[in-house]
């Protein structure tokens, strides 16, 4: 990334970074992108084993500062300013493992699951992305987009650990790093919330596997949306825009009209995402044959 972007940037550890602890795995790295988070990040940043980045962007309630005070083995990166999914990007960069976990400023990993990660990663040189069971809550319930994963249609591929996805949620995955920056890693005509669907297309046009793996366990507890409806429009605006980006365009034509259907938010997304057709065209690029398919085939009713 360039960092001439970022002229506010200021990146700086605590004192010192100890080596890892006993039962902490080198190999990964974790990133945690946030904004006006402070509460949450206090909460969740206690969890965290190994080296973890913070990429701060923009925030306004003293986060930065609160890291530095109460965290000093983390890293804190500031922006200054909003770069939505894009920010997990500078921390994969500036990250030196082979694999990086992500978290959010209200998620963390359970102990032993980077290690266990690090070793299928290690085991199986074909995996790109590895998408854990995230536990949502004191109550550990599972996130429904685990039993969405765990009933894909795709198959086991062989090489692979776990049933192959093409959909994941950002705060529960790990990544192979050469493989996240050579497939472009998160991009801002998406911006924030989605973003996660052409990242998954990209490494899957370029060979990688990515695949469940319930075995390996990522904590949730989610933040109080800011804004409920602008939330909605916001993930309406990017389905259409993702499938600009990627898709043909008879599912560019049907995600629209869902959205034109879908009352007052979805409307609101539409014409958001007609205001940013441009950047989407400017990057679009149709996936091969087999990625499309398995895409089709994981939205087919049934």
């Amino acid at each position: 990334m360039d960092q001439s972007r970022a002229p506010h940037l200021r990146r700086r550890r605590g004192p010192s970074v100890p080596s890892p602890e006993p039962g902490r795995d080198a190999r990964v790295t974790v990133v945690v992108a946030t904004r006006d988070r402070l509460h949450g990040l206090a909460r969740s940043l206690p969890h965290h084993d190994g080296r973890v980045i913070v990429v701060d962007n923009g925030s306004a309630d003293g986060s930065p500062a609160m890291v530095r005070r109460r965290f000093p083995h983390v890293e804190v990166v500031e922006l200054g300013e909003n770069r939505g999914a894009t920010a997990r990007n500078l921390g994969v960069h500036l990250a030196r493992t082979p694999y990086v976990a992500f978290a959010d400023d209200d998620s963390w990993w359970a102990p032993g699951a980077l290690g266990r990660a690090a070793d299928l990663f290690d085991a199986h040189p074909r995996l790109g992305l590895l998408a854990a069971r995230v536990l949502v809550g004191p109550e550990e319930r599972p996130d429904p987009i685990c039993a969405r994963m765990a009933r894909s249609p795709l198959p086991v591929e062989p090489g692979l650990p776990g049933r192959s996805v093409l959909g994941f949620l950002a705060c529960g995955v790990v990544v192979r790093r050469d493989a996240f920056l050579a497939s472009g890693g998160f991009d801002d005509v998406i911006f924030f919330l989605g973003e996660e669907e052409r990242l998954a297309a990209d490494m899957a046009a370029a060979g990688w596997g990515l695949c469940y793996v319930p075995g390996v366990v990522a904590h949730h507890h989610p933040s109080p949306p800011r804004d409920p409806r602008a939330r909605q429009a916001l993930a309406l605006r990017n389905a259409v825009l993702n499938a600009v980006l990627r898709r043909p365009w008879r599912v560019v034509a049907r995600r629209a009209v869902a959205a034109a259907r879908s009352g007052d938010a979805g409307r609101r997304g539409l014409a958001q995402a007609v205001r940013r057709i441009g950047p989407a065209l400017a990057c679009r690029r149709r996936l091969p044959p087999a990625v499309e398919a398995a895409f089709a085939a994981l939205e087919t009713p049934g």
